[in-house]
């Protein structure tokens, strides 16, 4: 993993104001598979068996020939599976992550999370296949609830990207270039870590994750 500063996505990210040099992009090429990338730790919303990351081989993968993935298949219905960066802290952000919905019977897809405090407190933006929806969550001291709905459908085992853009109360939410989501909400005003989020038994595969925020 390292820390890209340069101005790989600065034209599409000009628009909502963002500063060129405050970006970080996930760079898997140098980790190794089965493990955890540097500096990220994998950690649970709940109890129970789950929550296994690591980085596997993928040759569609985009920006590279690998995925950081959530593995398990034992999660229980109520377990969140986190993966999360120690490091940079983002307030504002403007978030893109390819994922590709591998498997699971409870639980499907996932997605990113930002302005995290803790395992317990963060928000999150994820595509469900097996509910044909997207949606953005809080979840506040382990609690999770709705802050906006999106109905799409899309099948699973491709490879599709999220893109939030998080400023001030304001959270817009975009699925292949296209925006479905656009609210408002102040549970969490402070920066906060990022990471990536899946539910139960998703096996989710990440990859290309970029940020670019203050």
């Amino acid at each position: 993993m390292k820390f890209t500063f340069s101005v790989i996505i600065c034209g599409a990210l000009a628009a909502v104001g963002f500063a060129a040099s405050d970006q970080y992009r996930l760079d898997l090429s140098n980790s190794r598979v089965g493990e955890l990338p540097k500096g990220w730790t994998a950690e649970k919303t709940g109890e129970g068996p789950g929550s296994v990351w690591k980085v596997v081989e993928d040759k569609s993968a985009p920006g590279g020939g690998k995925a950081l993935a959530q593995t398990s298949a034992e999660g229980p219905r109520r377990l969140f599976n986190l993966c999360i960066a120690e490091k940079p802290r983002f307030k504002d952000l403007d978030l893109t992550v390819a994922f590709k919905s591998v498997a699971g019977v409870v639980d499907q897809g996932g997605g990113p999370i930002w302005r995290c405090r803790d395992a317990n407190n963060y928000y999150i933006a994820r595509m469900n296949p097996l509910e044909d929806n997207l949606r953005i969550y809080k979840v506040v001291d382990g609690k999770r609830s709705k802050v906006a709905s999106a109905d799409v459908t899309l099948p699973e085992g491709k490879w599709y990207t999220l893109r939030i853009v998080a400023r001030g109360d304001r959270i817009q939410c975009f699925l292949d270039g296209k925006q479905y989501l656009d609210v408002q909400d102040t549970s969490f005003s402070d920066s906060g870590k990022i990471g990536l989020w899946t539910k139960a038994d998703a096996r989710t595969y990440f990859a290309d994750l970029r940020v670019v925020g203050e």
